[in-house]
């Protein structure tokens, strides 16, 4: 790897989230760049030709293994039952790689992944982009200044009413090969909350689903992180009154935010981080708000950061430093939602590392 060039990556899948978030962050993190896209897909193909010239556009995951002597890394952003053996692959290439959430179906399967890339001294991380929402960022800050006194409940919801969601897979796909809600936002859910809050000893879930015969479109999850504090989380694409995003209850005070972090959006729209717009930006109508009683006080929010993500890779692979997210921390994402789905499926609270035994 010459430390004077770019560091030369190979997007593997181009739907929603290789086309809409990988490629764009990629392509826009400066010491980055995107040397090939894999889609078998022939108008998604095009599409790639025309957003990304200077990438080889193909057609299959091996001709990306033929070319690896040309390449740095691997982003994985084919659905989510291809991400371990796709990520299996790169890392027996010698290629550094970055995995879509969810890291694997499973915890277990999770696990044996990241078990994998430790002995092949290869590097392995996770796209957990919702670290750096604006709101994220904002409540970090104001925990860390004790805004709020004592954190007491932790309320998260990404709720959207989408009944017909531009990844299809994702609403056909059976949840033992992938599909439904809750390792989609459920994921960013449970990473977040334990971001914020620490390891989780307990949850209770409900999942279900708004049409018969497909996965979950709608969750909600009660943890009990190890320290005590609660999070309360929801989930769904077929919400036609979406709640607040967070509500965060404190001893002192209460911090609400209404409006969902705007770099999805941004990306949808074709905008870039390091564009003529200034990325990350919260409008003061949609900043949070400080609560006690009836005052309310806005709060002025952090920038959203989602390219902080590729350039820890790109600082990660050049400098040694630690990955953006740590695969263990994806690892014990799963293990909450493993215990989640087996909470659900038998109407009980269920110890977080051993839902067998409850």
């Amino acid at each position: 790897m010459d430390g004077m060039s770019n560091l030369r990556a190979a997007v593997i899948g181009y739907g929603l989230a290789g086309e809409v978030f990988h490629a764009p962050l990629l392509a826009a993190t400066p010491g980055l760049e995107v040397a090939a896209i894999v889609s078998a897909n022939a108008e998604r193909a095009a599409r790639a030709r025309a957003a990304h010239p200077g990438a080889e556009v193909v057609a299959r995951a091996d001709d990306v293994w033929a070319r690896a002597d040309a390449l740095d890394l691997v982003v994985v952003a084919a659905p989510n039952a291809a991400h371990v053996p796709l990520a299996r692959a790169a890392i027996d290439h010698g290629l550094a790689v970055v995995v879509d959430k969810p890291l694997a179906i499973d915890a277990a399967a999770a696990r044996g992944l990241v078990d994998h890339a430790e002995r092949a001294g290869t590097l392995l991380t996770v796209f957990h982009n919702r670290r750096w929402d604006a709101d994220q960022r904002t409540l970090r800050r104001l925990l860390a200044e004790g805004r709020l006194g004592e954190p007491l409940r932790y309320e998260a919801r990404f709720e959207r009413w989408r009944p017909r969601p531009a990844d299809a897979w994702r609403r056909s796909a059976d949840p033992a090969t992938g599909g439904g809600e809750l390792l989609d936002l459920g994921s960013h859910l449970v990473d977040q909350a334990v971001q914020l809050f620490g390891p989780v000893a307990t949850v209770a879930a409900e999942l279900s689903a708004t049409e018969p015969g497909v996965p979950e479109d709608t969750i909600f999850l009660s943890l009990l992180h190890r320290g005590g504090m609660r999070s309360h989380l929801w989930a769904s694409s077929r919400c036609p009154a979406p709640g607040a995003r967070m509500r965060v209850l404190g001893s002192e005070a209460a911090f609400v935010v209404e409006h969902e972090d705007r770099q999805e959006a941004a990306l949808k729209a074709g905008r870039r981080p390091g564009g003529e717009e200034p990325w990350g930006v919260v409008p003061e109508s949609a900043w949070g708000r400080v609560v006690v009683g009836d005052a309310s006080e806005p709060v002025p929010s952090e920038l959203g950061h989602w390219d902080a993500f590729y350039t820890g890779l790109a600082a990660a692979l050049r400098d040694g430093a630690p990955p953006p997210v740590d695969p263990h921390d994806a690892v014990a994402v799963l293990d909450v939602l493993g215990a989640a789905r087996v909470s659900a499926a038998e109407g009980r609270a269920v110890r977080v590392g051993d839902p067998a035994r409850g």
